[in-house]
Order: structure tokens, then sequence, then C-alpha cells
């Protein structure tokens, strides 16, 4: 069974579906399913560092850019991204959080994603 542990797109509203100029980003995780989650896949020891790249890309298009990377779990993993010079229009936002585990000389990695569909208006 997998547990959706996030990340979860809490930025600046999830009732707010239009962005422009300087938007800030934010994601959460919930530390009890994630335990659950690592328990499931029997990975044990200590997480190490949990972090979050940002990336965007124009609605349609394959390439995703990168807006940013944020360690910062008790902000919520910001990240400032600046939409004016994007054109308007619909573009995705994606937030994939990886969280490293170090169980003796061992290193795992689980990564998890979310993409929201927002408008870019300048």
């Amino acid at each position: 069974m997998s547990y959706d542990w996030g990340p979860y797109f809490i930025v600046p509203s999830q009732a707010i579906k239009e962005y422009g100029g300087h938007v800030q980003l934010r994601e959460q995780l919930d530390e009890d399913l994630l335990a659950k989650e690592l328990r499931e896949l029997r990975i044990s020891g200590s997480i190490v560092k949990v972090t979050n790249p940002w990336y965007f890309r124009k609605k349609g298009e394959e390439t995703w850019i990168k807006i940013g990377e944020s360690e910062a779990l008790a902000d919520n993993f910001p990240v400032s991204w600046y939409t004016t010079p994007l054109e308007n229009g619909e573009y995705e936002v994606l937030g994939l959080m990886h969280v490293f585990v170090k169980e003796g000389d061992t290193e795992h990695a689980i990564a998890r994603q979310n993409i929201v569909n927002i408008a870019v208006k300048n």
C-alpha cells in the first residue's frame, strides 16, 4: 500500500488559479504518512535531508524549467518565483519532493511529485 505523504501545494491558496509578479511557492508533507511509507518500503534509519525542487512549464510543452529548490522543511520549502518575464497563459508547476534516509553506510532516496495547473497573468 502506498501512503500519500505529499507534497501538498499550499501557496498562496488552493482557490487561487491566477498568479502574477512575485509568487512564493510552498509545499508541505505529512510526516506520519511518510513514516508509514518508509516502513512499508522497509526503509529504516534516519531522515538526513528533505529537499523540494520546483519546476514550471507552459501548458503543452515537454520540458520543465527549474524555478529553485528548498530544504527548509519548517518553512514549507519556500521558493520565490518571478512570473513577470513569462507570457500570460496556462502553466504547470511541479514540486518534486525528495526524502533521503541514511541506514548504516547506505543512503536511500524516495520521491513524490505534485503538479498543479495555474494561469500566469502579469
